[in-house]
Order: C-alpha cells, then structure tokens, then sequence
C-alpha cells in the first residue's frame, strides 16, 4: 500500500510529510518527504493551547484556544500535504490511506487520558484520501501509556537494514524515547527531556526557535549543582513502561544562569537521562541510531556519546531518514491499523496485550 504519514512534534516547529510504501510488516520503498514550517503566529497559537491545556481533566474538553487551534493543525495539514501532492506529482487517488498524528497539547498517563488537535474526517474530506487518526487513545483506554508509538517501526527498519543487534533508537524531539531492539521484544520508554527545555529557554531569551547547531551549548560549561536538581526526580530510576508530557520538567534549575551556560546545563540534562535508560535494558547496545530534530544538534550528540556505552550513528547515516522517521512511521502505523495489526504492545506502552488502534475517517 502506498500512504502519507505527518507528524507535527512537541517541538512545534512544523509538520513533516513522508511517502511510504508498505504491507504494514515490511518496508518495501521509502517515498519522498516534506516540510511545513509553522509560521511565529502559528506557533503562538499552539503555544497558548498548551497553556490552555494544562487545565483541562478530560480528553473531550475543548477550550476555545484548542478548538482555534485544532483548526490551524487540520488546515496546516491539508495544505502540507495537498503541497506534497503538488510537487511530487501525485494524484490523491494513488495513495491509499493518511496516518495523521495531529498536535499534542497534553498528555498525561497519570491520569489516562492524552490529546492529539487535528479534525481527521475534516482532513480526509478536504483530501479526497482516507485517514487513520487518533492513535493513541485506544491503547490509554486499554490502560498503557499510549507512547511511544514509533518501535514497531523502529523493528522493521532494524530487521530490513540486517543490523547486529542489540541497538538502541533514540529520538529526540520535545520529548526523548528509546526503543531496543534484541533478540526479545522490543522495550521502549519516554527517557525525558529531549528539545523542549533547550528550545523554550532559546526562544524564550532571543526569539530564536532552538539552538542552531548547539552553538550556545557549546559556548556555556555546565553547572553541575543545576544538573544534579535536574536529575533529582523520580521518573528517572522508574521502570518502564512509561510516558511524558512535554511540559514535565522545568527550567527553574537553571534560572540565573548565563544563557549559554543555561543550555549547556540543560543539554547535559537531555544526554545524562539518555544514558539513564541503560539501566532499564538487557542488554548493553552495540550502536545508538538517533533521529528527531535533536540529531542536528552537536553539542547535544557530543554530550551523549560521551555518557553512553557503543557508538552514536546518525540515522540518515543508514540510509534512513532521521528527520522524517516519525512521518514515515505514522504512514506505517496507518496501514497497519488498517490491516488489524498491532500498533502498542506490553513492553512499550504497558498494555495487557499487543493491540491495533486509531480511528478510520473516509473520505467518502
């Protein structure tokens, strides 16, 4: 089958288009990919929303700030992909199905419930295309974390590339997840902070999304007394299964600081609660594979190869696609669900049993 996968991540810095070709078990072909920026007052829009969303106790409710902002999300997505469309030369009837994540604005385990913005039957009306939505809700009823939703597909491309396991794939968006992959199941688990704290202090102090390349890490040296308030929290020693909201950690360590030595300290942070997620495995991994926006990041790379035992591969280094590597794993979810297959599982979201998910909007 050939589908669309779109993820728009905790970073909030846009939305991610990939084409993928797939049975829903194998990989068969990777497609082209795109990109949709979120314009400043986008970005603002879906700031307020998370703002507004800390106060909500049920995933129906919809605020106005949400429902303004559910509407950007669909309309932003129909344009990113009607543009992909466009300039691939494709027709909407040579694509199958959309698996189309949405925004998350809170998602909260502890208290079983998540949400996701995006009209899907909206999405799929305005496409001409059926469109899987709505992933995560079925594996939270069922009692699991409903994240991280990727190490399915993480397996596949690991058995597709041949590769010596155990490995680990990291992604680092907002939030940073792990997914090893041995001869068992897979275990996968939020390991904590990835961008969030580095991209909200950046913008926060110059208006800038993130730290381009880690330049400001790179220039600041870490305030240990900062990073050990840091570390101190539960989650860390936690086992797995577990999940974040994007918003579980704050700043407040760091506040005083000089702003570069404030993203140093908050990049150790990231890379030191990477490497805390080896002692939640069997296995020691002979490489770490990193995607996500986090792998354009140095200073951040640097700072976990350091703390972690194998070496750090870029994904795009294995033929991948590290910065489209949710999208394409959406597009896969997509089918699979289609399919009945199981999208969550015991030992990556908690679940009593491997489940399916996602809700079907046709487009017709």
């Amino acid at each position: 089958m050939r589908a669309i996968g779109t993820m728009s991540g905790t970073s909030m810095d846009g939305i991610d288009v990939a084409l993928l070709e797939t049975d829903g078990q194998s990989v068969a072909r990777f497609g082209p990919v795109g990109f949709r920026p979120y314009m400043p007052a986008e970005r603002a829009v879906l700031t307020r929303a998370v703002e507004a969303a800390r106060g909500i106790a049920s995933r129906g409710a919809r605020p106005d700030e949400l429902l303004d902002a559910e509407r950007l999300v669909t309309d932003a997505h129909g344009e990113a992909i009607e543009r992909f469309l466009t300039d691939n030369a494709l027709s909407p009837q040579s694509v199958d199905v959309v698996g189309f994540h949405g925004q998350t604005v809170v998602h909260r385990p502890d208290l079983g419930f998540t949400v996701q913005l995006g009209d899907g039957p909206a999405l799929a009306r305005r496409l001409g295309i059926d469109v899987v939505h709505d992933l995560r809700a079925a594996d939270m009823a069922a009692g699991g974390q409903g994240a991280p939703l990727v190490p399915v597909y993480h397996r596949a491309l690991a058995e597709a590339g041949g590769l010596d396991l155990p490995v680990i794939v990291l992604n680092i968006g907002g939030v940073a997840n792990v997914t090893w992959i041995g001869e068992s199941d897979p275990i996968a688990f939020d390991t904590g902070p990835g961008n969030a704290l580095i991209d909200d202090l950046v913008f926060r102090h110059t208006g800038k999304p993130f730290d381009r390349e880690g330049a400001l890490a790179a220039a600041g040296k870490v305030d240990e007394s900062a990073l050990e308030r840091l570390l101190d929290n539960p989650y860390f020693v936690a086992p797995p299964p577990k999940s974040l909201d994007r918003d579980a950690f704050s700043t407040a360590p760091v506040a005083g600081l000089d702003l570069a030595d404030a993203a140093a300290t908050l990049t150790a942070f990231t890379a030191a609660t990477v490497a805390a997620a080896l002692r939640h495995v069997p296995d020691v991994p002979h490489r770490w594979i990193v995607s996500g926006g986090g792998a354009r990041n140095p200073s951040l790379l640097a700072a976990i190869a350091r703390r972690v035992a194998g070496p750090v591969t870029n994904a795009d280094a294995l033929g991948w696609s590290g910065e489209h590597l949710e999208a394409q794993a959406f597009a896969y979810l997509a089918v699979r669900a289609l399919k009945g297959l199981a999208i969550t599982f015991p030992t990556t979201t908690g679940v009593g049993a491997p489940m399916t998910g996602g809700v079907l909007a046709q487009c017709r």
